[in-house]
């Protein structure tokens, strides 16, 4: 996956262990009376669409900004069974993060090829650990139905979490995850028929709750690489491609995240309005929809917050991610975009890596980060999240392939690497040797 733009970037690993140990719900418990309340119109107007066999899109809409707080409010805390905690002893619900089959059968494959018992430990914790499901290829999609039909026959009522990642075009401003359509090729019927598809399964199973990562890399391109020409073509069919996403994904059991980079890219201070007028525009373009906000950091290393920022990242305001949603959330509340966020931290356990900030691809030293938690330090981040598959390539350092990006035979990548999303085992042993907190 490509990123990010100036040349500059970078950071240093914060005493954060505070935020994955906490248990504290003092907030939730303080106005629990009106989440209750909005909880439970919630759910009876999920009931009545099942037995109706329709959607009131408007309805559930109105209810969308306290409803999902309440959902993400049940993500796992950190700790050894990693199981959700209720919002309090009487909530009539307790909604876990359903941990996708495909990543845990890499990992215990990996388990399998492992020599070291204390790497083989740490694999099975991590398996604990739920992440996103990428659905990168239309032929991923019926996988989501199945992880639906899975999540939906569990005990418990869980979130299902995926990335969309199929624009076509993708991943204008680098080769490394180049995807399966171009707009000169029917790109764009192609991409609403994928989003089509995904829109059927979601429908299918209301009871299931999904939050959905949109379209990393594509509208942080659109605001700093317009001078690349693979960019400036993609423009049209991005933004088209994006409002379709928001006018078909708009069930009352989804929440939307549109990828916003990360600190290193649209937080410096010359693309912080104009990220934030692109953001407010795909947000109406498509009025009502299911936008919770914006994802961040996604598949990148940065931190939450460092206590000393990496020397890459001078120049910057924005030296971390916290920083970063900070000074982008009173821009994005002007403009009229929700002001939520969710930050990946999945392989951020590591600092001082890079030689620069804008280096993505699969960085030596990196280890795995703090875990997924809604115990966040401002009340604008929904929760720390895993969204990259921590084990699977970046891009390759085979100069001969056809999605070869230089970028991956830098000095601070490691080598030799396969193709962006196999499997790579000699990363998946270094993130885990890495990790902090440890597994």
């Amino acid at each position: 996956m490509p990123s990010q733009q100036p040349s500059h970037q970078h950071y240093h690993h914060p005493d954060y262990h505070h935020l994955v140990d906490s248990h504290d719900f003092n907030y939730l418990d303080s106005h629990y009376e009106h989440f209750e309340h909005v909880h439970q119109v919630h759910f009876d107007h999920l009931d009545q669409d099942v037995d109706h066999h329709r959607i009131d899109h408007h309805r559930c809409l109105r209810n969308l900004r306290q409803p999902l707080r309440v959902r993400l409010h049940h993500l796992p805390q950190v700790r050894a069974d990693f199981k959700a905690p209720k919002l309090r002893p009487d909530a009539d619900e307790n909604l876990g993060v359903f941990n996708s089959p495909y990543y845990v059968a890499e990992v215990n494959a990996a388990i399998a090829n492992m020599s070291s018992s204390t790497l083989k430990s740490k694999a099975a914790n991590l398996a604990k650990i739920p992440n996103f499901t990428w659905l990168d290829t239309a032929d991923k999609v019926p996988t989501l139905t199945t992880y639906l039909a899975d999540a939906q026959s569990q005990s418990s009522k869980s979130i299902v979490q995926i990335v969309i990642y199929d624009l076509p075009d993708r991943d204008c401003h680098a080769k490394a995850s180049n995807g399966e359509y171009h707009i000169a090729d029917n790109g764009v019927a192609n991409y609403k028929a994928y989003i089509d598809s995904i829109s059927s399964a979601v429908s299918a199973y209301p009871g299931v709750r999904v939050v959905a990562v949109v379209e990393p890399d594509s509208l942080a391109n659109l605001v700093t690489n317009m001078s690349d020409s693979h960019c400036a073509n993609a423009h049209d069919a991005y933004l088209q491609c994006t409002t379709y996403v928001l006018q078909k994904l708009t069930q009352c059991n989804i929440w939307l995240y549109l990828d916003a980079g990360h600190a290193g890219w649209l937080g410096w201070a010359s693309n912080q309005d104009p990220a934030a007028q692109l953001f407010a525009q795909v947000y109406k373009s498509a009025t009502p929809n299911r936008v919770r906000g914006l994802a961040t950091n996604v598949a990148n290393y940065n931190a939450l917050h460092a206590a000393t920022p990496d020397p890459i990242t001078q120049g910057d305001p924005c030296t971390d991610e916290l920083s970063y949603v900070q000074a982008l959330g009173p821009k994005l509340t002007a403009q009229g975009f929700p002001a939520h966020f969710i930050i990946d931290q999945g392989r951020s356990g590591q600092q001082n890596l890079r030689q620069q900030w804008g280096d993505w691809c699969n960085i030596k030293g990196a280890g795995f980060g703090l875990h997924p938690t809604t115990s966040t330090p401002d009340s604008s981040i929904d929760a720390i999240v895993w969204v990259k598959p921590g084990g699977e390539s970046d891009g390759t350092s085979d100069s001969s392939s056809s999605r070869y990006d230089s970028t991956c035979s830098l000095s601070d990548a490691k080598q030799p690497a396969p193709e962006a999303g196999t499997w790579f085992e000699a990363y998946f042993e270094d993130l885990l040797t890495n990790a902090n907190p440890a597994l």
